[in-house]
């Protein structure tokens, strides 16, 4: 069975703007703990909070998250 697993570019993104994980938290109504879950992989957040990131950090969503298919 083929793993598919959501890759991001939040943190590369997140630093070229110089935000901090908590002013971004901030800018999207969320914690700073669930911007590093994202950030690390370990979350995958909901279509509504990646819409949010993307037009927070003004990049399209489809920047920010890319599906990684692999066997």
């Amino acid at each position: 069975m083929e793993e598919k697993k959501l890759r991001n570019t939040l943190k590369v993104q997140r630093t070229i703007k110089n935000l901090t994980q908590e002013q971004l938290a901030e800018l999207v109504g969320v914690t700073r703990k669930t911007i590093n879950t994202v950030e690390n992989g370990i979350y995958v957040p909901s279509t509504y909070l990646a819409l949010k990131l993307s037009k927070a950090l003004k990049v399209p969503v489809e920047e920010l998250f890319q599906l990684n298919e692999g066997g």
